[in-house]
């Protein structure tokens, strides 16, 4: 076989590009020329000119500036020199308005520690003034006092002194403390001296710890005393609500108080307790018409048995149409007939059970001709339709 020659390929040329004819160079017009030149140099000049007039203009616009700046700037200082004396001056003023009011707050607390000292004292020397008059009397009178309750502010002695804070108790103890314990004036003073000192502090200090162990038990005692008399109290409020019918812890404070739910415009007040009236909630209307229902049944029962009966006479003899076997009072007779009632009554009952038992029989019977006669009905149905589908064949 024959190989096929291969393509040729055709050759690129490679020729040259063609070159872009420049235009010929002309010489600058005016080039070399001395007017033109001229023209250029006074152009020249009068830029400088008006260059040097914007320099020496931005020149002055720079300086005023700077002068206005540097007034600014002492303006500044004075105010911030006058501010300082100022803020120096508020500091001072405030300085000696808080001075002051430090002052007179500390004028007004010791005004008010003198006042309480001297209240201290006063009561201090009603106390001694008491124990005193304790001591010297002989006759056994109450053991506690009753205070009554200051009428202006509606609070007792006992209850202002409970409702003090820590603080309060912790000054008026200073106070107390400051004119009871007096300084000891032992200066100079020599052993013989400090000797006796010593001897005279120690007896004081016997006769206040016996005065303390007389205090507590004196406290001891009107503890007692006050349960004591909160258990008659006790006791003489069950009496009372004994007498009134009700519970006998009722008004001891055992239970809480009544509430009152009835509306203010009724005129009945609803006294009864709450227990009570929680069990009304709870299906209590029931029980109470139940015991109202057995209360009416008890009365009229009563009522009833209570009533005056009629009795006739006993006979002393034979009555007149007495017949033999009859009973020989007329309240025997008349239990005869009770007697002969109930017998009747029975016989009348067996009577009615089987006039029922018979009617129900023929009920019965009834029923059942019924349904023959229906069974039949169906059966000759039955018949002529058969009759007819016969025909039709």
């Amino acid at each position: 076989m024959k190989s096929t020659p291969a393509p040729r390929r055709r050759r690129l040329s490679r020729r040259p590009e063609r070159r872009r004819k420049k235009p010929p160079q002309t010489p600058a017009e005016g080039e070399g020329d001395p007017e033109f030149i001229k023209r250029q140099d006074q152009k020249r000049s009068d830029l400088d000119e008006q260059l040097k007039e914007y320099i020496s203009e931005w020149r002055k616009q720079r300086s005023k500036e700077e002068d206005e700046l540097k007034k600014l700037k002492e303006k500044q200082a004075k105010r911030k020199i006058s501010r300082a004396e100022e803020e120096q001056k508020m500091a001072q003023r405030k300085k000696e308005e808080e001075e002051r009011r430090v002052r007179e707050a500390e004028e007004k607390k010791q005004r008010e520690i003198e006042e309480k000292r001297m209240r201290l004292e006063e009561a201090e020397k009603k106390r001694q003034a008491m124990l005193q008059a304790m001591k010297d009397k002989d006759k056994k009178g109450p053991n506690f006092t009753i205070a009554k309750k200051d009428a202006g502010l509606g609070l007792s002695s006992a209850a202002m002194e409970r409702n003090k804070t820590k603080e309060q108790l912790e000054e008026e103890k200073k106070i107390s403390l400051s004119f009871r314990i007096k300084p000891l004036a032992i200066e100079g003073f020599g052993e013989s001296k400090l000797r006796e000192k010593a001897q005279e502090l120690w007896e004081l200090i016997v006769k206040l710890e016996t005065e303390k162990y007389d205090l507590e038990e004196r406290q001891k005692r009107q503890d007692y005393d006050l349960k004591e008399l909160k258990e008659r109290q006790k006791q003489q409020l069950r009496h009372k609500a004994l007498k009134k019918g009700l519970d006998p812890e009722a008004l001891t404070g055992k239970y809480p108080p009544k509430i009152q739910v009835a509306s203010k415009y009724e005129r009945r007040v609803d006294t009864r307790s709450y227990d009570d009236k929680k069990k009304l909630f709870e299906g209590g209307f029931d029980e109470i018409t139940k015991d109202s229902n057995e209360k009416i049944w008890n009365e009229k029962k009563d009522q009833y048995t209570g009533r005056q009966k009629s009795k006739l006479p006993k006979w002393f003899g034979e009555r007149p149409g007495k017949k033999a076997g009859e009973p020989e009072t007329p309240e025997g007779e008349e239990d005869a007939k009770a007697d002969e009632d109930i017998v009747e009554d029975d016989e009348e009952v067996e009577e009615e059970v089987v006039e029922e038992e018979d009617e129900e029989a023929e009920e019965d019977e009834e029923e059942e001709e019924e349904e023959e006669e229906e069974e039949e009905e169906e059966e000759e149905e039955e018949e002529e339709e058969e009759e007819e589908e016969e025909e039709e064949e």
